[in-house]
């Protein structure tokens, strides 16, 4: 998985980071703007770049909390795929 792809795309859905600012792995994605609507777009945004399908059962608040934990709820669906 390329993670400037990944960053980049993030990146698109988070209001409250500056575009000069440096996106943590554990920063809070909620903290940063992201709600459950943004969240869904960014689910489809994910699928679209990466061609990664997300199971149902990820869509949680816990898979969206931070940058590290949705790239690794996409590399458990990449390889499962």
């Amino acid at each position: 998985m390329d993670d400037a792809v990944l960053e980049k795309v993030i990146r698109r859905h988070l209001k409250n980071l500056p575009e000069d600012q440096e996106l943590a792995p554990e920063a809070s994605l909620k903290e940063l703007g992201l709600d459950s609507m943004k969240a869904v777009e960014l689910l489809f945004d994910l699928e679209d770049e990466l061609g990664i399908a997300l199971p149902d059962n990820a869509m949680t608040r816990e898979t969206f909390a931070t940058p590290a934990s949705l790239k690794q709820v996409l590399l458990d669906a990449a390889a499962v795929s």
